[in-house]
């Protein structure tokens, strides 16, 4: 059983994402090299340096999938990346349309996660169904609905509360209240 270096790539990338690190250290393989171009090119990554060691074994699984460039998928609309290897090299999504090769697809890159803003509000009214009306301090007014993690523990949020509410910065006029900020004069 070979070891899936690509797979391993994503993993170690997205763990250090989780984790906040600032560096990850993985096998350098020319495949591996030509990934990490195509996402230092992105945005994905910020600084790339190569360390002078031995490269390791390199076995590909045992699933191949192939797509001509007319049936490359699509991730979010054009949002996120496909990576592929192509007769030409290892290229994104986007350089093979327009190239108009194919290849075999060896990762699919959602987009960035979208940005939230957090801001802290005070419940001013109840509407039905979870939905709340909050003021926030900067004096605008949105609607909140609860997050489902509130929820399910079964936190009360009534008019008066201070609450963080997460805002998308595509729709500024609701959010998901993620918080309650308990007051500090209550016993509760």
């Amino acid at each position: 059983m070979g070891r899936d270096t690509i797979a391993d790539i994503i993993t170690s990338i997205r763990n250090a994402d989780m984790d906040r690190k600032v560096t990850v250290r993985i096998a350098s393989t020319n495949i591996t090299e030509n990934i990490v171009k195509i996402l230092l090119r992105e945005g994905f990554i910020e600084n790339v340096r190569k360390h002078q060691e031995s490269n390791k074994y390199f076995c590909r699984p045992g699933l191949r999938i192939y797509s001509n460039y007319q049936r490359i998928p699509r991730i979010l609309g054009g949002m996120g990346i496909v990576i592929l290897s192509t007769s030409r090299g290892i290229m994104t999504d986007r350089e093979a349309r327009l190239e108009r090769i194919g290849g075999e697809i060896l990762w699919v890159l959602p987009g960035m996660k979208e940005q939230k803003w957090i801001h802290e509000g005070l419940i001013t009214e109840s509407l039905p169904n979870g939905m709340f009306r909050v003021r926030l301090d900067n004096e605008n007014m949105i609607l909140g609905y609860v997050s489902g993690k509130i929820r399910r523990s079964f936190i009360r949020i009534l008019p008066g509360d201070r609450v963080k509410i997460e805002v998308s910065r595509y729709d500024s006029t609701k959010g998901r209240i993620i918080y309650r900020i308990r007051n500090k004069d209550s016993n509760n």
